[in-house]
């Protein structure tokens, strides 16, 4: 591991990991774990370069190295050969067009001394949803062993339901006010890695994956309850949305409306993370629009009235939707029915940097996310 180096979440094999220095891993990435096929099993080294950026459930198979300076994108994989200051999306990946990221020097890469001892305080504090956590397991516990020992264990599997769900009901509570506390209101625009912004976006995030994730959010994926917390964490969500996911990582930028769906396993993207700027801009599923299963969309990006996004499929940054169409694929492309036709029209490139790239904005939409996660 170099000096510098960003990691949110990472699988694979720790001693085939070659990550080198100002290196930025985002969530759910997968560096050189092995691989199976025709009864082989293959171990490799894979390599991350210097300054390089692996995005979001991004893959760097044995053998393969994300170049310097390079960048790949969310769900893409790392191609067998690459070149320095190259970017790529996709799987199969292509080549993306991006300029040259403008190093921001303290607030970027080369941070200060005071701004490392001020992060390190916020990073502290992730401990908060852990003991959080443990503390209401404890109390849960309890309460139960009390309805055991008063009322014996009838009573305890009656009414222990009515615990349990009081225990979400808390976690979610808990979670709704650390981040209105810790962030307030999220609105469009860009901050660098080093600034109290993120640092604090990041531990309202804890709350979510470590608190109301495990005792509330997950099992109430597909409910009307999870749109209620939705709400409270600032999300615009109209009538009769049909929401399986808690991934809206700031949920102010999101607006789902009338009978919108968000299937399982989606991510409703409103950041950007690649070059160390954290880039937020607003993600809008119109009246009847429908995201598939683990489908990813980028921010600025827009679904129109009706329009379907298959499963697994990636709405790169900016591109709009039109009504009444069916896309699918990483990048979107026309669904292709078994008639030949595609019920698709022609997707139109959203509000982007004027064809600049870099500081998470590009012409072209084809970038990627990242969620920054503890400096190693």
């Amino acid at each position: 591991m170099g000096q510098g180096t960003e990691i949110s979440t990472v699988v694979g094999l720790p001693t085939m990991m070659r990550i080198k220095d100002g290196a930025f891993l985002a969530d759910d990435t997968m560096v050189a774990a092995y691989e199976l096929g025709g009864g082989w099993m293959r171990v490799a080294s894979a390599k991350v370069g210097r300054r390089a950026f692996l995005g979001n459930s991004g893959m760097t198979a044995p053998g393969r190295t994300v170049p310097k300076n390079g960048l790949v994108a969310v769900l893409s994989a790392t191609p067998n050969r690459t070149r320095a200051g190259s970017s790529y999306i996709g799987s199969p990946p292509v080549l993306l067009a991006r300029a040259a990221a403008v190093d921001d020097g303290a607030r970027t890469y080369a941070s200060t001394p005071a701004l490392r001892w001020a992060r390190g305080a916020v990073e502290v504090c992730r401990v908060v949803p852990v003991l959080v956590h443990g503390a209401l397991l404890v109390g849960t516990a309890l309460v139960l062993q009390w309805l055991v020992v008063t009322g014996g264990w009838g009573l305890a599997a009656v009414v222990g339901g009515v615990v349990l769900l009081a225990t979400g009901v808390v976690a979610a509570v808990v979670t709704v006010a650390a981040k209105w506390a810790l962030v307030g209101r999220f609105r469009a625009g860009e901050h660098p890695l080093w600034s109290p912004v993120v640092w604090r976006s990041e531990l309202a995030d804890t709350f979510t994956e470590v608190l109301a994730a495990p005792l509330f959010a997950d099992a109430v994926a597909g409910s009307v309850a999870l749109v209620w917390w939705l709400r409270g964490l600032g999300a615009r969500i109209g009538r009769g949305v049909w929401c399986q996911t808690y991934w809206l990582p700031e949920a102010d930028l999101v607006r789902l409306g009338d009978g919108a769906t968000v299937g399982p396993g989606c991510v409703v993207q409103t950041h950007l993370f690649h070059d160390r700027v954290m880039s937020l801009d607003s993600v809008t599923l119109r009246d009847g629009a429908t995201l598939g299963p683990h489908g990813v969309i980028l921010p600025a990006a827009v679904l129109d009235d009706g329009a379907t996004v298959g499963p697994a499929s990636l709405v790169l940054r900016g591109e709009r939707v039109p009504a009444g169409s069916r896309w699918v694929g990483n990048p979107i492309a026309p669904w292709r029915t078994g008639t030949g036709r595609t019920g698709a029209g022609r997707t139109e490139t959203g509000r982007t940097g004027a064809g600049r790239t870099g500081a998470g904005r590009t012409g072209t939409g084809r970038v990627e996310a990242g969620r920054m996660g503890a400096a190693t």
